[in-house]
């Protein structure tokens, strides 16, 4: 996560990778995954969309951070 942005209770398994991310304004998280696969992203519980990872398995993520509330973020693979 960028400067500012604190993560906590990571969890990674081969279908799952889930979060709290933590900071003062919104930021920007960037996860290393599996390269040019799908994955369903949640924000809260919240399906926000399928992404697609690049070539080098990056998939960025923003999200709206409220300063001392954690926002729970689930990455799920799509089949």
């Amino acid at each position: 996560s960028v400067p500012g942005t604190v993560v906590n209770h990571f969890k990674d398994t081969a279908e799952v990778v889930e979060f709290e991310v933590e900071g003062v304004e919104d930021a920007q998280v960037t996860l290393e995954l599996e390269p040019e696969q799908e994955y369903e992203v949640y924000v809260e519980g919240n399906l926000i969309g399928t992404m697609k990872t690049n070539l080098g398995g990056k998939l960025s993520i923003g999200v709206s951070l409220e300063e001392g509330k954690g926002i729970v973020v689930k990455v799920v693979r799509v089949g």
